[in-house]
């Protein structure tokens, strides 16, 4: 039985999450591969939260059509696309310079 008058007892406070904070989450769990549970958990999450949370991203993924980006985002974007331009050419120099001693040694 529980002794405790029901009137007394103080809810939790709801706690508040930033999108950036859901996003990571959610981004764990679809992007990540790793479970629902395993992310709550390590995250101090209710999986109930997450579960919703991952439910609704699948759904805003499933629209289709592109996502708009933020300038940071559409800064990376440009600042990533410019590296791989460098690393294939860095690459393709590399093939060459390799075959150059293999043909020099050999």
């Amino acid at each position: 039985m529980d002794t405790m008058d029901p009137g007394t007892r103080k809810p939790k406070p709801r706690r508040r999450h930033t999108d950036e904070f859901k996003k990571g989450a959610v981004g764990l769990v679809l992007d990540g591969g790793k479970p629902v549970i395993e992310v709550a958990r390590s995250l101090g999450l209710p999986e109930s939260i997450l579960f919703e949370w991952v439910k609704r991203a699948k759904v805003e993924r499933s629209k289709g059509g592109p996502t708009v980006l933020d300038g940071d985002e559409r800064a990376e974007l440009a600042r990533l696309r410019k590296e791989v331009v460098d690393l294939r050419m860095e690459r393709e120099l590399l093939k060459k310079w390799a075959a150059f001693f293999a043909k020099e040694n050999g």
